[in-house]
């Protein structure tokens, strides 16, 4: 399956799901009996030079990892412990196995892809000794964008670009200026969210003054509908295609979701995954950090009774709260269930809605979908992606479609690359399916013409709800208490989270510990040259530089 190029995300939905098995010792997991939390009398001496990360998914493990990069750089005499409630790394990446046979090629559960421009995760799967798929190495075939009752667009095997009867489709239908602006706004975009990686990328401690930096004021003040719409850009073109791309990457409509979020929809070239599971580079970035990882572990609560002395982390790891000078919070802040005690007060956190969805994920020996369900003559070729639109239902008051996207993803194989075939012999396709409701038994029956082997159901609050705002929830909650999840309501990636925790891991040793990540580039008084150990250059002059794996 080749998804359209205009239409690959910068991965947006990463899912709970299942253990595997760690290739590093970790210390104790849950267990024991909670005490009443009293608060200590301890000298200010007390606290200890050791920091707490509640959440093991891309913000945590990779905050882990900064923190690991200082103390290898500076010498920084600083301990590490990660917590989850989960008994896996990954947090919203995850990975299954068809029929629960581990002789099988593992499926992603969520949407899983991450892109070039994606620089962080990309240096890791490079750094790490992973390997990507790229989505061109996949299966070629084609692309319908349905709308509830039929086909507003169709595409033959490639992208909408590489084959000259889809370009014949798309100007026909939107227009010249329709795609090619699309472009040209999306390059804006990616060109400014690459100054995250510079030298002198922008540290923050709100997330209004990133926004600022990077010139984002208009596209998170305006519905994606309402940014394309100022700029001309052809009604149904962003109503059609463009609102595909944000039903399969977030859910949302085009008048629902912010313009910013809806360009990163339209991901430019080089969407890949790793093979086996992007978990794995969350894995990786734990094992580096040298951290303690306590899985299965709930955090019940996080206190601070004096303003000069540690917090105190109050877990299902210990009968007895442990003593932090800092805590990283690494999950939404109000899913947690922490309770937060002592004095001052937190800043508040504003609430954060998600989006539900229903991930459906299967087998079939069904070649592609039953045409007759899309209103289509029997034994008719229906696309194996398929995208949907509201637009049936705004301007022709037809159906809701009954799923955000359906897509192959290619034939099941044993882990030797091999096709498995099933007891009849015939080939079989891993197919997943996004959705706003639970998709029954009897709908997939008619959908693959009763050829469906396995099937998994996973419902989750994938992503946040993401409308036009000039507000955004605080970096800093409390002197000594940094939330990384404040980023997520600017853009929601895997990648944005390894960003964002690296601006909070810069901002808490700045504060906390007089240092910081790369210590040229972000304290006061310290000279702006490169540092002579790291081997890298100024901007300009290394495109490969990537702040904070380079300094």
């Amino acid at each position: 399956m080749k998804s359209p190029a205009l239409l690959l995300a910068t991965t947006a939905a990463f899912f709970p799901g299942y253990a595997f098995q760690l290739p590093f010792k970790l210390p104790f997991f849950g267990g024991g009996s909670q005490t009443t939390l009293v608060a200590p009398q301890l000298p200010e001496s007390a606290t200890p030079n050791r920091i707490a990360i509640i959440g093991a998914g891309a913000g945590g493990s990779s905050a882990a990892f900064w923190i690991a990069k200082a103390k290898e750089r500076y010498g920084l005499n600083v301990e590490i412990d990660v917590y989850d409630k989960n008994s896996y790394i990954g947090g919203r990446s995850t990975t299954v196995l068809p029929y629960e046979d581990d002789s099988l090629e593992p499926a992603e559960l969520g949407a899983s892809i991450f892109i070039e421009a994606n620089a962080n995760l990309w240096r890791a799967v490079d750094e790490f000794g992973l390997e990507r798929i790229k989505f061109e190495d996949e299966d070629d075939d084609s692309t319908g964008i349905w709308d509830g009752r039929e086909f507003v667009l169709t595409t033959s095997s490639g992208n909408f670009y590489s084959n000259w009867l889809n370009k014949i489709k798309i100007l026909w239908r939107y227009g010249y200026k329709a795609p090619a602006k699309t472009q040209e706004l999306v390059g804006t975009m990616v060109s400014r969210y690459k100054k995250l990686y510079s030298r002198s990328a922008p540290q923050w401690s709100n997330i209004t003054s990133v926004v600022s930096s990077l010139g984002w004021e208009e596209v998170t003040a305006e519905t994606t509908a309402e940014y394309f719409d100022l700029h001309g850009i052809d009604r149904r073109w962003t109503r059609e295609l463009v609102e595909a791309a944000t039903r399969v990457n977030y859910g949302h409509n085009v008048d629902k979701i912010h313009a910013l979020e809806g360009l990163c929809s339209l991901a430019p070239s080089g969407a890949s995954s790793v093979k086996g599971g992007n978990w794995q580079i969350f894995e990786h970035f734990i094992a580096k950090s040298n951290a303690s990882v306590y899985l299965n572990t709930t955090v019940k609560a996080i206190s601070h009774f004096n303003p000069s002395g540690p917090w105190l982390v109050d877990s299902t790891a210990s009968s007895q709260p442990r003593l932090y000078r800092s805590v990283i919070l690494a999950a939404p802040f109000h899913q947690t269930g922490i309770s937060f005690k002592g004095a001052p007060a937190l800043v508040p956190v504003p609430p954060q809605p998600y989006v539900r969805l229903h991930v459906t994920l299967l087998t079939t020996s069904s070649p592609h979908p039953n045409a007759t369900h899309f209103n289509l003559a029997p034994g008719s070729k229906v696309s194996t992606t398929l995208l949907t639109t509201h637009e049936g239902v705004r301007v022709r008051g037809g159906p809701e479609p009954e799923f955000n996207s359906l897509t192959y993803h290619g034939p099941v194989r044993t882990r030797d690359g091999t096709v498995r075939r099933n007891a009849k012999g015939e080939t079989e396709w891993v197919v997943k399916i996004f959705s706003k409701e639970r998709v029954e038994d009897a709908w997939l029956e008619r959908v693959f013409e009763g050829r469906v082997g396995w099937v998994l159901r996973k419902e989750w609050d994938a992503y946040p709800v993401l409308p036009p705002t000039t507000d955004f929830p605080p970096v800093k909650l409390a002197e000594g208490l940094y939330y990384v999840n404040a980023f997520e309501p600017l853009i929601s990636t895997m990648e944005t989270e390894t960003i964002a925790s690296r601006n909070v891991v810069d901002l808490l040793l700045r504060e906390q510990f007089q240092s910081a990540l790369c210590k040229s580039a972000h304290l006061d008084g310290e000279d702006d040259a490169p540092d002579a150990t790291s081997g890298s250059a100024p901007d300009g002059e290394d495109d490969q530089f990537v702040f904070g794996w380079d300094c």
